[in-house]
């Protein structure tokens, strides 16, 4: 019989620091470091805690231009901050990233442009950015069918030998699809460096994990596939970077895939046209906010000296300015131009395709001249 062991996640969340950014004596933080899970460095952890203040401000500025009319949805991602940010930071030049579309903070922190990411929300373009360029794949917003493509493109990297890994992140409610244990198995056979990150906030839009799956946790779904799985705290920052980190590692190293569930929230609705009171409460909304990986995380550091109040203060008035550039320019009006249709469909126009653009050209020259 095959030993599945080391496969196994482990029985409770990975776990570094408690709600109060104190950090956790023996238990499930004892077994992480028994499991190869080193503490991320003050630096690490700073540069995390940057980037989560960064991206919340984004995050609430994208949430105001929904109701101002400037973007046409916006799905949140406060409270899932630590997921969001933590693993991006691990990933190297030559990675490639998948996200779905409550991912806007993450790809804030990947580097692109705020006004890029929210084109997509805005309903300019499919993508606001240059996939190749950022070796970040479009937005998915149709549920686990990213976690393919990931799995296709981390079997392409490790063909051609560039030591790449993709980074895949999936929602709880995608693990119900099928496309999600597609992406595992080829992933599994083919030994594809690829991560899939669970972000498990509990719900699928509104029906809850229960109603789901009878797994004793998501992580467990890797073990069928031969997959190294773990399961941590989302809300914990610095559980969550060492875990990511590790199975970036895991997968370079020519290992095979790895799955990780982060168990985590969502503090907002599932979108601005989502009603969350119709199937969760203000108590357990509640309770979760008293978990907020921002404010666990910098406790930690301002215990430690490794942050002050005046660094605080800097990097909150950086989160106003960049809130500022993104008002400033969403509220410009997109330039359109209706030739778009046609670009980027095809790297060859079909000769139907020329044909439409022609039409186009020629009422648009019409209309442009009278």
């Amino acid at each position: 019989m095959t030993d599945v062991q080391h496969l196994l996640p482990c029985p409770e969340p990975v776990r570094f620091m408690d709600e109060a950014g104190t950090l956790v004596p023996g238990g499930p933080g004892e077994l992480a470091t028994e499991r190869g899970y080193a503490l991320p460095s003050d630096d690490d952890l700073l540069a995390v805690w940057r980037a989560m203040v960064l991206g919340r401000r984004f995050d609430s500025q994208a949430t105001a231009l929904t109701k101002q009319g400037r973007l046409a949805v916006y799905p949140s991602s406060r409270g899932q901050d630590a997921c969001q940010v933590a693993p991006v930071l691990t990933l190297a030049e030559q990675d490639w990233f998948f996200p779905t579309y409550r991912d806007s903070m993450a790809l804030v922190a990947r580097g692109i442009d705020p006004v890029e990411v929210l084109t997509l929300l805005r309903g300019d373009w499919h993508c606001g950015y240059d996939p190749v360029a950022t070796r970040t794949a479009p937005q998915c917003t149709p549920l686990a069918t990213q976690s393919v493509h990931a799995a296709g493109a981390a079997y392409g990297m490790k063909r051609r030998g560039n030591g790449g890994v993709a980074l895949c992140y999936i929602g709880d409610g995608a693990t119900s699809e099928g496309d999600f244990h597609e992406a595992l198995n080829f992933a599994a056979v083919f030994e594809a460096p690829a991560v899939f990150l669970v972000q498990n906030n509990g719900y699928a839009i509104s029906v809850p994990l229960s109603k789901q799956s009878k797994a004793p946790a998501l992580s467990y779904k890797g073990v069928g596939y031969g997959i190294r799985s773990e399961q941590v705290d989302g809300n914990d920052p610095a559980a969550v970077l060492a875990v990511t980190r590790a199975a970036m590692e895991h997968a370079r190293a020519g290992d095979g895939p790895f799955l990780i569930e982060a168990h985590t929230y969502r503090l907002e609705a599932h979108t601005n046209a989502d009603d969350a009171t119709r199937y969760r409460t203000k108590e357990e909304v509640a309770q979760w906010q008293g978990r907020d990986p921002i404010v666990r995380l910098q406790r930690y550091l301002l215990d430690r000296g490794a942050l002050d109040q005046a660094r605080v203060d800097e990097v909150t008035a950086e989160g106003e300015a960049l809130a500022a550039d993104l008002r400033a320019r969403m509220n410009l009006e997109p330039e359109v131009r209706p030739s778009e249709l046609f670009e980027h469909v095809y790297s060859t126009p079909t000769p139907q395709l020329r044909e439409q653009a022609h039409m186009v050209a020629a009422e648009e020259a019409q209309v442009m001249h009278g």
